[in-house]
């Protein structure tokens, strides 16, 4: 019987277990898919420790790739043995075979492995509408980055720098700090070490940044908005130190009249035109070698919960893949 990680409480990863599971068949407007490399997102903590709050016991894992090996009545333009990869805002790709709906599966084309297309279906996607959408990076915009040397970051400096951006990026450490370097980031600053608002003010010539893209929360929020320029876009859109405190408009008034955005994936690839539009053009930039994905680590799908402590002790660089 197929494999899948499941959990029955919230808390850390010990509440992990990988147990026997049955998909059953998929239903008409749905595809079964044989897992064959699954991402792992910071998204995945949230969800186990009950940030976002899911019914239990629930499955964990939002991408994955894999291939077609059944498809239901209703199901057009997929077949079995296509190679597909899929993100869902119901999570559950942390299995060996998983149904799916159709409306969400893209077609892998050739040139792409199963394990980049599994890290780029939630992080690459995230990059896309970032640039694309929330703040429209162009040539010669400078931005901040936050958390530059994980899944999401490497994969937006890279693009970020392909578009003419100039790309500060922060990270947690000197070893981090190379990688973000050979990624797009024209200047690294290390979290805790250097001061992020006034390199960032003295690195754009005292006028402040562009945009800044911020998945820490917390620990950074107001330095992100300082690092601005007048009419700057703030993009907070991740947790990972804890939620950002309230603030008051007049904050952003305060400060140049600031744009500030709290943006989520899904809303970006609510219909089918949606996500194949930009599922096209991810994939064009990673076959045009804007876009490189870098598989920092793979564990067994197994080992899920030693892949939760990594990715939380922020012993990761790149993407984590699992593999069934």
């Amino acid at each position: 019987m197929p494999k899948a990680i499941r959990f029955y409480e919230h808390g850390g990863p010990e509440v992990l277990r990988c147990e026997d599971f049955d998909p059953g068949k998929p239903a008409p407007n749905e595809a079964q898919v044989r897992h064959t490399a699954i991402g792992v997102n910071y998204i995945d903590v949230y969800d186990r420790t009950g940030l976002y709050p899911v019914e239990l016991p629930s499955g964990l894992g939002r991408e994955a790739a894999g291939v077609v090996t059944a498809v239901g009545r209703k199901v057009r333009g997929f077949r079995v043995g296509d190679r597909v990869a899929y993100v869902n805002q119901k999570p559950g790709a942390y299995s060996e075979l998983r149904n799916v709906s159709a409306e969400r599966l893209v077609k892998v084309p050739k040139g792409i492995s199963d394990e980049q297309a599994a890290a780029l279906m939630l992080k690459g996607l995230t990059a896309h509408y970032l640039l694309r959408r929330t703040y429209r990076v162009a040539s010669g915009d400078t931005i901040l980055v936050h958390a530059a040397a994980g899944g999401v970051g490497l994969i937006l400096c890279q693009w970020a720098k392909a578009l003419g951006a100039k790309v500060i990026g922060v990270v947690g450490s000197e070893a981090k700090a190379e990688l973000a370097r050979k990624h797009g980031c024209k200047l690294v600053l290390i979290s805790g070490r250097d001061e992020i608002v006034p390199s960032a003010r003295k690195f754009t010539k005292g006028q402040g940044v562009a945009a800044v893209y911020d998945s820490v929360g917390k620990d950074t929020f107001i330095e992100s908005l300082d690092s601005l320029r007048p009419l700057g876009t703030m993009v907070a859109y991740g947790n990972a130190s804890g939620p950002p405190p309230a603030i008051s408009p007049l904050e952003l008034a305060k400060r140049g009249s600031l744009f500030l955005t709290r943006p989520t994936l899904f809303h970006y690839i609510a219909t089918r035109e949606a996500l194949d539009s930009a599922a096209r053009e991810l994939f064009a930039a990673v076959k045009k070698k804007s876009v490189k994905v870098l598989i920092g680590q793979t564990y067994p799908l197994a080992d899920a919960a030693e892949a939760h402590r990594d990715l939380e002790a922020r012993r990761t660089t790149g993407s984590t893949v699992l593999i069934p």
